[in-house]
């Protein structure tokens, strides 16, 4: 208990530097969150199995031919998710989630891909399995939506992980959609987040069998674990980049920071899987602001 609420206050006070650090650089955080839409594409897509590496979507989001034959699917699937991203980051201080906003992100991710089933809840016969999982009966999938979304609001005198996180596993174990729950998912994440004054995650690709298991968890016993721990890592790596650029560090890759300070560079990597340094991921690599 003592350890979580550590990070929650971790959390709070990264979040109260941000606010005092990004005051009159508007641009520089547009840039940042600019130059972050093509990764969150990447990350969201490949833990959906998609083939398509960084380097690619980069390309497919600067329209730049790619040296290989790319599917019709995944090319939509990186164009549409680099615009349901886009209008998160602006929009989402505007509205407040419902269904409606739900359904129009949704209708945005699976336009040209399956535009039968793009924008509406599963509905009849559509069932849906997930390994092991079966989602609800679609009868109750507005209901459960309903339910998520207002529970949300309940707990809001709880921390923002731990409400990210049941949020997450709520609609995620309701599977509301035929295609596309998992991204669509991880943007409400960013949604929420972004309309509380925080700042947006990326659930990273490498970190896919420990998603996994927190669906697995939730699925078995109702616990929020392992998510919780999942949002509060992507937080205050979030925080730790943007932070980096705001007051204006030099940021180096660890490898350069454990050379220079003479440290053990595994002992680092270490540190900064567990957020317990100022560390954070970028395109793969990890770095830090000196």
């Amino acid at each position: 208990m003592a350890k979580t609420l550590n990070v929650y206050n971790k959390i709070n006070s990264l979040r109260e530097r941000y606010y005092k650090a990004s005051i009159g650089k508007e641009a520089l955080i547009k840039l940042v969150l600019e130059a972050e839409v093509a990764e969150q594409v990447y990350n969201s897509n490949a833990i959906e199995n998609s083939t398509l590496s960084l380097e690619e979507t980069e390309k497919i989001l600067l329209q730049i031919d790619l040296d290989r034959f790319v599917s019709e699917r995944e090319l939509f699937e990186a164009k549409n998710l680099a615009r349901v991203v886009e209008y998160t980051d602006k929009r989402a201080k505007e509205q407040e989630l419902s269904l409606e906003v739900i359904l129009l992100l949704h209708k945005m991710l699976i336009g040209n891909i399956r535009d039968e089933v793009a924008g509406r809840l599963r509905n009849d016969h559509e069932f849906v399995r997930v390994g092991s999982h079966i989602a609800p009966n679609p009868k109750e999938v507005k209901d459960r939506l309903l339910k998520a979304l207002s529970e949300y609001q309940a707990m809001s005198h709880e921390s923002i992980v731990k409400r990210i996180a049941k949020l997450h596993l709520a609609f995620e174990h309701t599977h509301p959609f035929v295609d596309g729950n998992g991204r669509i998912g991880r943007v409400i994440n960013n949604y929420q987040l972004i309309r509380e004054g925080y700042v947006p995650i990326n659930i990273k690709f490498i970190d896919r069998r420990k998603y996994y298991e927190a669906f697995k968890e939730f699925d078995a016993k109702g616990s929020t674990v392992v998510m919780d721990e999942i949002v509060a890592k992507a937080l205050t790596n979030s925080y730790h980049k943007r932070l980096a650029y705001l007051e204006g560090k030099k940021i180096i890759t660890l490898v350069e920071y454990a050379k220079t300070n003479k440290l053990s560079h595994s002992n680092l990597i270490n540190k900064a899987t567990r957020q317990t340094i100022e560390a954070f991921l970028e395109k793969g690599v990890w770095k830090i602001g000196v």
